[in-house]
């Protein structure tokens, strides 16, 4: 039986309501007052937590690629200049530090494109104590065909840890899926408008979107029940009236 992990405010795991991120990476472009709309639209939504992406420019960007020109709406610049645009530095994280405690909602910054090797090496390396796995095409946008939600199940039968789904697909209902699938930890990107310049945006969810998914998921996870069969109170009347043999019969 996969265990329950502690993150932030909440537990992860069987029996514990869906955890759900609205991953704001790096859709806020750089703004740290789109970060903090985005921060608004995902407690509103009722998000446990948001996730920004933390990288170092110049160790991330491949040598070959960073004096490649790129179109930005700050106008033309290398593709390392425009990393760096839009990379948060400490005082800013600071500040969104700040401003999610005050709202009342946790933040971090953080498998996609591995193997089932390197998935296993990580998990032996890093241990199951305080993991959470999340199965995840890094795609964007991500076809239905690639998604291929059933790789929920086989990590759940593989490590004793949460297993979770992490979404670049357009739409909902494959996300709603993976809950009934059995993912314990939810996580979708979120943008103020897809139509917003970035290379993420077209794959986010747009805070409209996220109050329905949020709303969908505690459906979903209330309707799967234990699985153990009951007739419940509400049944009672109609057997009563329509029921012709005995209560007890096999």
């Amino acid at each position: 039986m996969p265990r329950v992990v502690s993150l932030g405010r909440r537990r992860v795991g069987i029996g514990e309501p869906v955890y759900v991120v609205a991953e704001i990476g790096i859709n806020h472009n750089g703004d740290l007052d789109v970060a903090k709309q985005l921060i608004d639209a995902a407690k509103l939504a009722g998000c446990d937590a948001v996730k920004f992406q933390k990288r170092t420019p110049d160790l991330a960007t491949p040598v070959d690629q960073r004096h490649i020109a790129r179109e930005t709406p700050w106008g033309t610049m290398t593709y390392l200049e425009y990393r760096h645009r839009i990379e948060f530095d400490e005082a800013a994280f600071a500040e969104i530090d700040r401003y999610c405690r005050d709202r009342g909602i946790d933040w971090f910054a953080s498998t996609g494109m591995s193997t089932m090797k390197q998935i296993t090496v990580a998990v032996e390396t890093l241990g199951t104590e305080r993991l959470v796995l999340t199965h995840c095409t890094s795609t964007y946008p991500c076809r239905p065909g690639e998604l291929n939600l059933r790789m929920i199940q086989t990590l759940q039968n593989m490590f004793d840890c949460p297993v979770g789904y992490s979404g670049h697909e357009v739409g909902l209902q494959t996300t709603v899926a993976a809950v009934a699938l059995g993912a314990r930890f939810i996580e979708r990107h979120i943008t103020l408008d897809r139509a917003m310049w970035g290379s993420d945006q077209a794959a986010s969810v747009e805070p409209g979107g996220f109050i329905r998914l949020v709303r969908d998921i505690r459906i979903v996870e209330a309707a799967l029940g234990d699985g153990e069969k009951r007739v419940y109170d509400s049944e009672q009347p109609i057997i009563r009236r329509l029921r012709r043999v005995a209560s007890d019969a096999g």
